[in-house]
C-alpha cells in the first residue's frame, strides 16, 4: 500500500522545506503557506522514500523536505506514472502535470545533499479536490 510519509512546507523557493503535521491543499493554489502556492501546474512535489535512499548511503540524516518536497511518499514508483494520473493522497485529489524538472544551478538542495534526485525523480501536480494530507495517509492511483 502507497502511504504519506511526511509533508512539508517552506515559505522561499529553492530551499529545503520542513516537515509538519499536516497541510491543507486548495485548487488553483496547491498548499496553503507553501512558497510554490499559485496558479501553475507546479503546485505541489512529491518524492518517493525510495528515490531518497538512492542518496542516504552518502548521507544518513536526510530529513523529509531535503529535496524540497512537499509529499513524501512510499511503497508507488512515482516517476513511472503518466502525466495526467490522478492519486487520491489522503482527504484531496492530485493530478500528476510534470515528471522531473530542470535542476537550478547552484542549487542550495544540490549543494547540502550532494545530489538532487528530484530532476529526475520527482513528480509534480494541481489539486482538482481541495482537502487536507498528513503522514500516514494512503494514496490511492484513479
Amino acid at each position: 500500500m502507497a502511504v504519506v510519509t511526511a509533508v512539508c512546507t517552506s515559505e522561499k523557493k529553492g530551499v529545503q522545506k520542513r516537515a509538519v503535521p499536516e497541510i491543507t491543499v486548495k485548487m488553483n493554489l496547491g498548499i496553503e503557506g507553501d512558497a510554490h502556492a499559485g496558479d501553475w501546474h507546479r503546485q505541489i512535489s512529491l518524492l518517493g522514500e525510495e528515490s531518497v535512499d538512492k542518496v542516504r548511503p552518502h548521507f544518513p540524516n536526510l530529513k523529509a523536505g531535503a529535496f524540497a518536497e512537499n509529499i513524501l511518499t512510499k511503497g508507488i514508483t512515482l516517476y513511472e506514472l503518466p502525466v495526467g494520473t490522478k492519486l487520491r493522497v489522503g482527504g484531496a485529489l492530485l493530478e500528476v502535470t510534470q515528471i522531473g524538472k530542470e535542476c537550478h544551478t547552484g542549487c542550495a538542495i544540490k549543494i547540502v545533499t550532494g545530489d538532487c534526485v528530484m530532476p529526475r525523480e520527482g513528480i509534480f501536480a494541481i489539486v482538482l479536490e481541495e482537502g487536507a494530507i498528513k503522514a500516514g495517509d494512503s494514496i490511492e492511483v484513479i
